[in-house]
């Protein structure tokens, strides 16, 4: 008798955790960046918001670094539902929802006030719905600060001191036309692939924030950094349509404070850890920095600024004018 009450004990155990695997919802959070960055940070945040909110009825497994997907791979794995989130940088949209070349233009934003204040505000999150039609939700806006320059060939102070240098570059065409009217060659690679081209001449030079800079290790393989802080690198985090739709609004809830907490979180470590990895790149002592002075960015503006029309009927004026007059 006592061997029969252990089995039907341990029975009751089994199904009663078969139950909860069966009703599990689990999550496959793919991210190209590394986990130290604010993107990889808060993508392990919200992880562990969602898990111990739901008590385990939602398990959320995080892949950094395109262990599981690359950047080029993660949308279309994301429209299979063979990723259930995906963080990709505005650039990676820009194919079928054109109007996302906007966060591609130069000096649009002059600082992270008024960049938040559009992304929060109604155009930022007119925008946001404009991935629906493609089976998409989209989530939140994640940062990664502003972008500088570097490169393997010699300082760069002025605009022309670009001309000539392979830059390598996201695939977006506002980002190819930027490089063009500096005279530079711009060349499409994957993320993954950004060091070992530094490393090998493929290209000379690059644009990052310093936390990608620093924790991809390109500070190794690059002699001169500009500060110029031309252009912005943020994130729309998305999932998939038909996931969502199918959860309860008990898990949506979850997930949703959970993004939104992340958010939060997200855009601090991206202030803090700016400055923690531009002063390591100091330290380094390896890389020669410039910073540009608001005379030269003023320079640089003007000269950038120059592409914009030429996205006007592509991205919509309405929406370039909304971002300038953000204030």
């Amino acid at each position: 008798m006592k061997h029969f009450k252990i089995i039907f004990a341990l029975m009751a155990v089994l199904l009663f955790a078969t139950n909860i695997f069966a009703s599990q919802v689990v999550i496959k959070f793919s991210h190209v960046v590394a986990a130290d960055t604010p993107k990889g940070l808060a993508a392990n945040y919200f992880k562990d918001y969602v898990e111990k909110t739901s008590k385990g009825q939602i398990k959320v497994e995080v892949f950094p670094n395109s262990t599981l997907y690359g950047d080029r791979e993660e949308i279309e794995a994301l429209k299979m539902n063979a990723v259930q989130i995906i963080a990709p940088s505005f650039s990676k949209f820009t194919g079928f929802v054109p109007q996302f070349q906007l966060f591609d233009l130069p000096f649009l934003f002059d600082n992270e006030k008024q960049l938040h204040k559009f992304l929060d505000g109604p155009v930022g999150q007119k925008m946001m719905h404009l991935v629906e039609p493609k089976g998409m939700v989209g989530l939140a806006y994640w940062d990664n600060g502003f972008k500088d320059l570097s490169n393997n060939k010699r300082e760069i102070k002025k605009p022309e001191d670009a001309a000539g240098l392979k830059f390598r570059i996201m695939s977006s065409k506002v980002l190819e036309a930027q490089f063009k009217a500096l005279g530079a060659n711009p060349q499409v690679l994957p993320f993954s692939e950004v060091y070992s081209a530094l490393q090998q001449g493929v290209v000379d030079g690059a644009e990052n924030p310093v936390s990608n800079f620093y924790t991809q290790k390109m500070h190794e393989v690059q002699k001169y950094y500009t500060v110029s802080g031309h252009g912005y690198l943020g994130y729309l985090v998305v999932t998939n349509k038909i996931f969502w739709n199918s959860l309860s609004p008990e898990h949506k809830k979850i997930i949703s404070d959970g993004i939104k907490l992340a958010t939060q979180k997200e855009r601090e470590w991206a202030a803090k850890l700016d400055d923690e990895y531009f002063a390591k790149v100091k330290a380094y002592g390896k890389v020669k920095i410039y910073t540009l002075t608001p005379e030269e960015k003023k320079i640089w503006k003007n000269k950038l600024m120059t592409i914009y029309p030429q996205f006007y009927d592509v991205i919509g004026k309405e929406y370039i004018d909304a971002a300038l007059n953000t204030k």
